[in-house]
């Protein structure tokens, strides 16, 4: 899936170009349908959604007075029809509340900075991975503490993984979101090839030494003309995706105690990075953009251009449909410190400015409710943020794609949760400026192969100098 770093790389959505229109799930009057979208990308929308500023909560009005909210959520193909179906099912519900869903837009990061900051933001959104707690550290989203305080009860938060739940933290202890569902890490692999040059299938017992043997034995030139064509695996060069190598070897990107403090040149993070860049640079076993024409991690695999994947549980859909060859999945390699794997950090959160906290507090426990999650899952194999759907989903999965997977390949992507080595998207207190900084570095080491892992030096001196704190 080509989309801009700027974008999610985790939730495996296929964003749409251009901004759609805004479209209300179920059948608002036509009055209040055609004022919102005559309202939608002017300053007027203002009136509906809030200003900027966060208010103090206001109750649902009154009465027969309906409330009119805009809820932002993905645009790729399969889900918008799915969310307005589910919303007919709240709108049963809760009368009083009128929910308008819109799909992101194009410019995710941008557009909704934007929007929040003229005080036209959704009323609820989703948001994900390094993006979603600079909207918080901007103070864009409401603290929903007290919410969850009043509505939530700890068998609803413990069926969440506890490494994923504690994401949606800020520094200072507001909540800023809710899990909307579970991406794991794991490894892909084409069972078939596996087969056809006599390779053990990665298993739980899998290491990083296990996995660039494997790595080294199916790179090769298949079809004789001097030129490889299949390389051993592949990832994405993300924050999150290099982060779980880099717990792996046992170090971090950001100090656990110090969000200030970047840990990217510890040695165990510079050991992490120089085995992913030497894999790629040097034994030219991973493959690199380049090397498979700039398609998709996942399209790379589809079209056997590479033998493994690093890849999520929120691309088991695209991979199953598209492959036409058997699929096997096994938990994360284990590092030379630790077993780890990344749990995503897509969640639901509440604009800060919306004028109706308390009706977007519902709509939010809807969002993450168990049939909702069910739906997701069903309708795009999202594996459920909640443990207790993960049966469900499995069963989803077989049924669609009977023998194409094994039950126990698909039960590795819960593997992190269920045994408790998840791993979160790591946190700088100025986020922005450290994205910023590093994907320039890795650009140059990972991307390009033009700069050592020393190039990390220069660029930890630059985050620690940016990490003032946000005004």
């Amino acid at each position: 899936m080509p989309i801009s770093r700027s974008a999610y790389t985790t939730n495996g959505a296929s964003w749409a170009q251009g901004r759609q229109p805004a479209v209300s799930a179920g059948s608002p009057s036509p009055l209040s349908r055609r004022r919102f979208l005559q309202l939608a990308g002017t300053a007027a929308v203002g009136a509906l959604l809030g200003a900027c500023a966060p208010r103090r909560s206001e109750s649902l009005p009154p009465g027969s007075e309906q409330v009119q909210l805009v809820y932002q959520d993905w645009r790729t193909d399969w889900f918008p029809p799915m969310a307005q179906r589910m919303l007919e099912q709240f709108h049963d519900t809760h009368p009083s509340i009128r929910v308008f869903y819109t799909p992101d837009p194009e410019n995710f990061e941008d557009k909704v900075l934007a929007d929040m900051q003229a005080g036209i933001a959704p009323d609820v959104f989703q948001a994900c991975c390094g993006f979603f707690p600079i909207l918080a550290q901007e103070e864009y989203t409401l603290d929903l503490r007290p919410y969850v305080a009043a509505d939530l009860d700890q068998a609803t938060i413990d069926d969440w993984d506890p490494a994923q739940y504690r994401s949606f933290f800020t520094r200072d202890g507001r909540q800023y979101g809710l899990p909307k569902y579970h991406g794991a890490l794991a490894l892909y692999y084409n069972v078939d090839l596996f087969d056809e040059y006599g390779i053990e299938y990665p298993d739980e017992g899998w290491d990083h030494g296990d996995y660039r043997a494997a790595m080294t034995s199916m790179t090769l030139d298949r079809d004789g003309d001097g030129e490889t064509d299949l390389w051993g695996s592949r990832l994405d060069i993300s924050w999150d995706r290099i982060q779980v190598h880099v717990n792996g070897w046992g170090g971090h990107l950001v100090d656990p105690d110090d969000a200030a403090q970047s840990r990217m040149c510890d040695p165990e993070a510079m050991a992490a990075m120089e085995w992913l860049r030497a894999r790629m640079w040097d034994d030219r076993v991973m493959a690199t953009a380049q090397d498979v024409q700039n398609v998709s991690t996942r399209q790379a695999f589809i079209n056997q251009q590479v033998a493994m994947v690093e890849d999520g549980s929120w691309a088991l859909k695209d991979i199953l449909t598209g492959a036409d060859f058997r699929v096997g999945v096994a938990p994360f390699p284990a590092g030379p410190v630790r077993r780890v794997t990344l749990a995503t950090t897509d969640g639901f959160g509440i604009y800060a400015g919306t004028r109706y906290p308390d009706a977007a507090w519902e709509l939010l426990k809807f969002l993450t409710s168990v049939d909702y999650g069910r739906a997701m899952a069903r309708a795009n194999f999202l594996q459920p943020a909640r443990a207790s759907l993960v049966d469900d989903w499995t069963d989803f999965v077989r049924a669609e794609f009977p023998g194409k997977i094994m039950d126990y390949d698909i039960a590795a992507f819960a593997d992190g949760h269920i045994k408790g080595y998840s791993v979160t998207a790591e946190v700088f207190e100025n986020m922005a400026e450290a994205k910023r900084i590093v994907y320039a570095a890795w650009d140059q080491i990972f991307v390009l192969g033009q700069a050592p892992v020393d190039e990390m030096g220069t660029a930890c001196r630059q985050i620690e100098e940016s990490q003032s704190p946000i005004e």
